[in-house]
């Protein structure tokens, strides 16, 4: 009985290996550095940024198809109307709704239906 628990827990111990094997390694050296406003692509277009190369050797902002197209393996997309500088936008910039749009305020519920009386038998 003994020998069999021994053999279960090292059968165990083996197939977890494989699987710890599997867990995404967390290396410091490969933390994402933020990306420097002045460096993303203006609004419309797209710029590839490759990770561990500095901000003055990446490629230059092009069309986003082409970005996406030719984009590396440890480089990524910098799509350039996804960045919203909140300090730079004003109150009366805010995005509004069209006139014709109806949102959930002043909602007012509909009358309940009237049911006519029923007439006397």
């Amino acid at each position: 009985m003994r020998s069999l628990s021994v053999l279960l827990i090292a059968g165990v111990v083996a197939a977890a290996a494989p699987a710890a094997a599997q867990r995404p390694q967390r290396d410091s050296a490969k933390r994402v550095a933020p990306i420097p406003a002045d460096a993303r692509p203006p609004k419309g277009m797209c710029r590839i940024w490759i990770d561990g190369v500095p901000a003055a050797q990446q490629p230059a902002a092009t069309d986003c198809q082409t970005a996406v197209k030719n984009r590396p393996a440890n480089g990524r997309i910098l799509f350039g109307d996804d960045f919203a500088d909140s300090a730079k936008t004003k109150a009366s910039e805010a995005p509004k709704l069209p006139r014709n749009a109806k949102g959930f305020t002043n909602v007012k519920q509909p009358p309940a239906p009237l049911l006519p009386k029923r007439p006397p038998d």
